[in-house]
């Protein structure tokens, strides 16, 4: 992928927050570096404009090489600013400072993008980055006129939430939105320099992750997405979905009782199961759940049963619509949900597709499969992170450490919240490219 122009890449404006990129070599080396920059600062008590504070910035970021030790001190104005190097300085913890170790034996880190299914939406997901991040504006804008041969509205305006446009509880709406949500997110980090090490896709989140891979074109994938919703509209409210957090031995042991009328839809993590299929069944199982204390939570507008027999009489509209794509063989390293380990992507044919939404999502299979291969970042390119849970207790059940980390969070969407993702991807190891941030 080419790296757009930085006029297109950078997020804010002389209003939004500016990180200032600091690095040592040992923990005292980076204490010591923010003494000298907070007892600059003081001394030059005019520096108060926002040309100032993004020369230095700037120059921080140019200064030389990141070293192990490393923190990233977030701010709107020289106060914020000065304020995160004391404590940077002072060793002492402030909310708009992100610090932490990167290996040293280690080249620069490619995390994971992971992209997950439905339920990360909430209302104005998008409108901080549209009105900030001309890239992530123009990425939102291409998934756009991808998708309108297939759908009568537009994604900009249900984004917005304009009058008059559908609701993000309807499916064949709200899957190809937080697909193009997606994907304008990866596309985001990619402009500051992190692109993926390899890429994985939860149900839906999986044609995301193909196109990112580079094995599905935007329009292919765009394709797949809004037509694939729309046949969901055919199996609306004759079930739903049930996310629980237990053993899954133990939740598969009491799905015995509704045998055939229940299906395991997902797998995320060895205690973070999702439960489908028809709706009386499952009043009847949260119920025995309710009984024996278990945590659990429908998944987020889903009134269907997605992975379970129900998908079964969607088989022939599911092949015909992703005939004559074809997949190509992707750039990026692609671990399928499907089989729960990595594939070729030219494997992602019609039938690939409809094996997507019929059978067990293996998630935690997939996780399983990534950490064997020696990867240890992820990030959700999401709304909001959902995964986050089951990937942690995968990573711990294999006697490991993992960095996990969201890209926005419910109700906080904005330029600030992906310049604090960026920083904790830096602090952790991961290459960025600060320069975009301060265009």
């Amino acid at each position: 992928m080419t790296k757009p122009a930085t006029q297109d890449v950078r997020i804010g404006s002389g209003a939004g927050a500016l990180p200032w990129v600091l690095s040592g070599r040992s923990a005292a080396g980076l204490r010591a570096q923010a003494a000298r920059l907070a007892a600059r600062l003081e001394a030059d008590s005019a520096a108060h404009t926002v040309d100032h504070i993004t020369e230095v910035g700037r120059s921080l970021v140019a200064a030389g090489t990141a070293h192990e030790h490393r923190a990233v001190v977030l701010g709107r104005d020289r106060a914020d600013l000065l304020s995160g190097v004391r404590a940077l300085a002072e060793e002492r913890a402030a909310a708009n400072v992100v610090r932490g170790r990167a290996d040293r034996r280690a080249a620069a880190v490619r995390p994971v993008f992971v992209f997950p299914g439905q339920g990360t939406q909430w209302a104005g997901m998008a409108v901080g980055l549209l009105d900030t991040s001309p890239l992530f504006a123009r990425e939102i804008r291409a998934c756009g006129r991808a998708l309108s041969p297939y759908v009568d509205w537009s994604l900009e305006d249900v984004l917005r939430g304009v009058p008059g446009t559908p609701p993000l509880d309807r499916v064949d709406v709200v899957q190809p939105v937080l697909f193009s949500m997606m994907v304008s997110l990866a596309r985001l980090w990619g402009g500051f320099g992190v692109g993926p090490g390899a890429a994985v896709g939860h149900s839906q989140g999986e044609i995301a992750a193909a196109h990112v891979a580079g094995a599905l074109s935007l329009e292919d994938a765009a394709r797949i997405v809004a037509l694939r919703s729309q046949a969901l509209t055919e199996i609306r409210g004759r079930g739903e979905m049930l996310t629980v957090l237990a053993p899954n031995d133990r939740v598969r042991t009491m799905l015995a009782d509704w045998d055939g009328a229940l299906s395991v839809a997902a797998v995320n993590g060895p205690a973070t199961l999702t439960v489908s299929g028809d709706l009386s069944a499952m009043a009847e199982f949260g119920a025995a759940l309710s009984a024996a204390g278990m945590m659990r939570w429908r998944v987020p507008g889903v009134d269907f049963a997605a992975h379970s027999a129900h998908v079964e009489s969607l088989r022939k509209t599911l092949l015909d619509l992703a005939a004559g794509i074809t997949p190509r063989h992707g750039e990026v390293p692609f671990y399928s949900t499907v089989t729960g380990r990595r594939i070729d992507t030219t494997e992602l044919d019609a039938e690939y597709w409809y094996r997507n939404l019929r059978q067990t999502v293996r998630f935690d299979d997939a996780v399983r499969a990534l950490v064997a291969d020696g990867h240890r970042v992820f990030v959700e390119c999401s709304a909001q992170p959902v995964l986050t849970v089951g990937m942690q207790d995968t990573v711990e059940q294999l006697g490991g450490s993992a960095v996990l980390m969201a890209t926005l969070r419910n109700e906080d969407g904005g330029p600030d919240r992906f310049l604090a993702a960026l920083a904790e991807a830096y602090v952790n190891g991961v290459a960025v490219d600060w320069a975009p941030a301060f265009a």
